[in-house]
């Protein structure tokens, strides 16, 4: 069931809410070929200021988050598989200032750590709020193909796109759509 905008915590600038969103998942473990592929995705998103929504919690979602910072006009949403603690704030005073940053979540304050079950919450919010889905890699029997499963069956049918690479097969079996540059970076319709 979605959460209504107005029934979660919000940490920033909420207009971003407003700004189309592609929520961005990968799977903790993948492939040494996905992560140079992913860059070349996020300096894409960096370039033409394009709203990235996502947990941030495997590494390489990590690394993007860390990336994308250094965007002076990137907007950013940061669900949130745990409340807000006060240290936010502080950590990213500055982007929260600039209105470029927005941390949600639909948990309390005192819901300090994230769990299986927390996450899995947070991820139903991001893809709830998202208008497509950027997935460089999916583990086949993981979280995320579960939480793939659980939108089918909600018939959430937004769209999908991965990096064409062979241990992508079940994502793309699925309907996702190859990522293909659109040549902002002079790589235009290099598939990734």
């Amino acid at each position: 069931m979605p959460i209504a905008p107005e029934e979660f915590r919000k940490l920033g600038n909420a207009t971003l809410l407003e700004l189309p969103k592609t929520a961005f998942f990968c799977s903790r473990q993948y492939p040494d070929t996905v992560e140079p592929l992913t860059y070349l995705w996020a300096l894409e998103q960096r370039a033409q200021g394009l709203c990235v929504l996502s947990g941030f919690h495997s590494m390489l979602e990590q690394k993007v988050f860390r990336y994308l910072l250094q965007g002076p006009q990137q907007p950013i949403i940061y669900a949130l598989g745990r409340g807000i603690q006060p240290n936010l704030r502080m950590e990213y005073g500055p982007e929260i200032e600039a209105g470029r940053l927005l941390f949600i979540t639909p948990f309390e304050p005192n819901e300090s750590t994230v769990t299986q079950d927390t996450a899995d919450i947070r991820n139903l919010l991001i893809a709830d709020l998202a208008d497509q889905f950027f997935i460089p890699y999916i583990s086949p029997q993981g979280n995320l193909m579960r939480l793939l499963d659980t939108l089918q069956l909600q018939h959430q049918h937004k769209p999908i796109l991965t990096l064409d690479i062979p241990q992508n097969q079940a994502l793309l079996e699925r309907g996702a759509a190859p990522f293909h540059s659109s040549g902002i970076l002079g790589l235009h319709g290099l598939p990734l």
